[in-house]
């Protein structure tokens, strides 16, 4: 088994469990780890299609050697056994819709080094895409790249939903599917660095990670992005979780 940076035991004990259950479950298709940092702390950011794709995300990122902090309601660190492996694998608490979300982000960024990495999925929650490509995302992760300084690396993953579909219960677990991982190069934001942190700049940073993310997913799909991405907030019928999704018309 890898030895993830830094070398966290707890972290390890759960990877003696899942890491099996996911490879008896999927198979990988790894694509382009070379642009993962050799060395230091970073963001990595990607698409989110169905709940078990955190999982693969993690998976992935442990795998190649780095210890995954994913983002997690703060609420979760109290109940008895999921909090008590969170606070041992240094997950993220973060409290969700209020004005210290962004600060536990830029604290967060501020304790990684050694091969520790936010995990993060920038859209906040299941894209609500009709064809499952990115949505607008929310801004914090643009908070913590400009706060902390830290590389952004888009990743892109596909075929989790072929095992889970979006917002499904039971998963697919026959035949065995291909879940494809793809690494871009770490995006440029340096000439946002000393610039306000409003919103123009918030989402001008936001925009190059989910291009960037996009451009990863049009390879492994071997198709061309929607022009525009899908925004929830001006469709808000989508805030519901359905099985099934109308055709929307893009701007």
């Amino acid at each position: 088994m890898p030895i993830a940076r830094p070398d966290s035991r707890a972290y390890r004990a759960v990877a003696r469990v899942v890491r099996p259950l996911m490879f008896a479950m999927v198979r990988y298709d790894w694509r382009n780890v070379e642009n993962l940092p050799p060395e230091g702390g970073f963001v990595a950011a990607a698409n989110h299609v169905t709940e078990l794709d955190a999982v693969t995300f993690a998976h992935f990122l442990f795998d190649q050697g780095y210890e995954p902090r994913i983002l997690a309601k703060r609420g979760l660190f109290t109940t008895p056994l999921v909090g008590s492996v969170l606070r041992a694998t240094r997950m993220i608490p973060v409290d969700r819709g209020t004005t210290a979300a962004a600060k536990s982000l830029e604290d967060a960024a501020a304790q990684l080094g050694g091969g520790a990495c936010v995990a993060i999925l920038p859209e906040g929650t299941l894209t609500r895409d009709p064809d499952l490509w990115p949505m607008e995302a929310k801004t914090g992760l643009a908070r913590m790249a400009l706060a902390s300084r830290l590389p952004v690396v888009p990743i892109a993953q596909w075929g989790a939903h072929r095992v889970l579909a979006r917002y499904g219960r039971l998963p697919r677990l026959f035949p065995r599917k291909t879940v494809t991982v793809s690494v871009g190069p770490p995006v440029d934001l340096s000439d946002l660095y000393d610039r306000p942190l409003d919103s123009q700049v918030l989402r001008a940073a936001t925009n190059r990670v989910m291009d960037a993310i996009t451009a990863q997913l049009a390879e492994i799909r071997e198709e061309p992005a929607p022009a525009a991405r899908f925004d929830l907030r001006k469709h808000p019928e989508y805030e519901t979780k359905r099985t099934t999704y109308p055709p929307v018309e893009r701007p």
